[in-house]
């Protein structure tokens, strides 16, 4: 009877045990979200973008007029914002070792520039769009209601992206140096961004009379550089996808393409890309709903986040 005792003790004290260590992988589980909800979540956002390497310049918000998207008198309509996601479920892929990918190169695209507007013409000359086609060198961009230019937005954001990234060890490049400049214009932005591992150029969209929300992400609907690039361009375009879905703040487009996804074949980013890329459009500036959060610089991070989560995932799974 007290050798039967002695061996149930035995066993609860294991239990216990056990019970222990499976609390302690928990926490320190918890502790690794919060770390990571300090470097790249809401929490991180800042009013001014980061200073490295590349200065930026304030943009005034009625510099420059929406010229691709027209105003209406139809009034705005707003939407709920999605839920704030936990810290632990907003960056999953920032959370998983990336020290392989150090020295990796990203290029990032933000669309459009502070001094086009003042250069029509050098900006609507047609340059090539790939498979035969031309395009306007660039364009100005849209805006917000209250003239908040996309331009500002993108540039931003990719500067957010770009220091989320720099955090992990990649080398990130970009196809503009400034937001106070014109153009490039989009071959020659093909053409310096074509040596990364990945390009991802960063957009907003605009509907002429504000309705719809959400973002898309389009990718080539041929295949420019073949099979095999199409198809790392496909699970990019997918994880950047899913990571905006996740934490950005925004949801998939409510008034174009399918779900967040938007298939084109004019893009000439696209079309002239030779690596995996994808091409973000991050809400719809005339919605009053996206533009509080594109506005927002807690908004901008958040986006940036998701979009650098997306992007560690995709290099991660290669």
């Amino acid at each position: 009877m007290q050798r039967r005792r002695r061996t149930v003790l035995a066993v609860g004290l294991n239990v216990l045990l056990v019970a222990g260590a499976v609390t302690g992988c928990a926490s320190a589980d918890r502790g690794l979200g919060a770390t990571v909800s300090s470097a790249v979540g809401p929490a991180a956002a800042s009013s001014s973008p980061p200073t490295t390497a590349t200065p930026t310049t304030a943009v005034p918000s009625t510099s420059v007029p929406s010229t691709s998207v027209p105003s209406t008198s139809a009034p705005a309509t707003t939407h709920p914002r999605a839920p704030q996601a936990s810290a632990k479920s907003t960056s999953p892929a920032v959370a998983r070792p990336t020290a392989h990918l150090a020295g990796t190169v990203v290029a990032l695209n933000p669309g459009h520039n502070g001094g086009n507007a003042d250069h029509a013409g050098e900006i609507g000359r047609p340059v090539p769009a790939g498979f035969g086609t031309t395009r306007a060198c660039d364009t100005t961009g849209t805006s917000t209601s209250a003239g908040y230019p996309e331009h500002a937005f993108n540039w931003d954001v990719t500067l957010r992206v770009r220091r989320l990234l720099q955090e992990r060890g990649l080398r990130v490049i970009l196809s503009r140096p400034d937001d106070r400049g014109v153009g490039p214009c989009i071959d020659r932005r093909a053409a310096l961004t074509n040596a990364a591992a990945a390009v991802v150029s960063i957009h907003a969209d605009g509907t002429p009379d504000g309705h719809g929300h959400g973002f898309h992400v389009c990718e080539d609907s041929r295949q420019p550089a073949g099979a095999a690039v199409a198809a790392a361009s496909h699970r990019l375009t997918v994880a950047v996808h899913d990571a905006l879905v996740r934490s950005s703040g925004l949801v998939p487009s409510t008034y174009i393409g399918s779900n967040g996804y938007y298939p084109r074949d004019d893009l000439a980013g696209l079309n002239l890309a030779t690596n995996p890329a994808t091409f973000l459009e991050l809400g719809n500036m005339r919605n009053a709903g996206d533009a509080e959060l594109q506005t927002s610089a807690a908004g901008r991070q958040r986006i940036a986040a998701a979009i650098a989560d997306g992007i560690l995932v995709w290099l991660g799974s290669r």
